[in-house]
């Protein structure tokens, strides 16, 4: 079930797109042992999918195949429009009423989700992903709430910083915005340039975490083996497995900074590498699941 709604957001102050995938009954659920999805009282677990710069709450369903993958797996996915915000406010002195884009996603979207919609709000019935700048919004999402989210997947990016991104595309970067070209890596690091500051918020926040024995989520990091922005990925996750995070690394030779890839991550995202149930969650006092072949089907 596709649901598109708009609503008032205080953080942003303005009216809202979200795109939101509920899964509703198949008639292949009975053989794979699914149950019934219409018991009063019923919840879904729940992934938040980010989008990448330049694009908006509908890419995923133009792009990618997440509405059949959610159905399949029994799991809500709810898309935000984040625009190219980074996922970041906007600083205060901005007029009339600065864009905090950051409150948004990490504090009213969930409030407002579990508020209107049947979605469970537990730590372990919650995922956070995106793709690109949504990966970075996804790891701080991770790093900032991980009381709240069981584990997180990180597509092409993680915990990077879009200047120095810009600044390593505007210095390698083929022309028509290829995203397979190489970097030098060493000649950055002669140059004094760093991929990744460790003195960042995210940073010390991630180490602040591990300090003070909070539950740290899983990481699943996915990046395309001729996508220049893996070097950035390789340094996020060497520092944060160095810290004490549980990270997956997979690289997938022969994709770039594209669909196909993202399309596949998701694909095994859900299939193998989150801890979801694959089903509904039934109420404790519900009836057992309809055996479908009284319908008649």
């Amino acid at each position: 079930m596709l649901v598109k709604f708009n609503f008032l957001s205080q953080a942003l102050m303005e009216q809202t797109n979200v795109t939101m995938i509920l899964p509703s009954w198949t008639l292949f659920d009975s053989g794979k042992g699914k149950a019934e999805s219409y018991v009063p009282g019923t919840k879904f677990q729940v992934l938040y999918l980010l989008h990448g710069g330049t694009g908006d709450d509908s890419d995923y369903i133009h792009f990618s195949n997440i509405l059949r993958y959610a159905e399949e797996h029994k799991i809500a996915v709810v898309m935000p429009s984040g625009h190219n915000s980074s996922y970041e406010n906007e600083p205060e002195h901005v007029q009339p009423w600065p864009h905090r884009y950051w409150d948004f996603v990490f504090d009213e979207l969930p409030r407002v989700c579990a508020a209107m919609f049947p979605i469970s709000t537990k730590r372990e019935d919650t995922f956070v992903a995106g793709l690109s700048m949504g990966s970075m919004g996804a790891a701080k999402w991770a790093v900032y709430g991980p009381e709240r989210v069981c584990a997180a997947v990180l597509m092409s990016g993680g915990g990077m910083d879009t200047n120095k991104i810009m600044q390593v595309v505007g210095q390698y970067g083929s022309e028509g915005g290829g995203t397979d070209f190489n970097v030098d890596v060493k000649g950055l690091k002669a140059q004094g340039f760093k991929l990744i500051d460790t003195d960042d918020k995210l940073y010390r926040t991630a180490r602040e975490n591990v300090a003070q024995g909070k539950p740290l989520p899983k990481l699943f990091m996915t990046c395309g083996g001729n996508d220049f922005i893996r070097i950035f990925a390789h340094e996020c996750r060497d520092i944060l497995k160095g810290y004490g995070y549980d990270v997956f690394y997979e690289e997938i030779p022969g994709y770039a900074h594209e669909w196909d890839f993202w399309d596949l991550a998701l694909r095994k995202a859900l299939d193998e590498w989150l801890p979801i149930r694959h089903d509904v969650l039934l109420p404790e006092q519900a009836c057992p699941p309809t055996d479908n072949k009284k319908r008649g089907i």
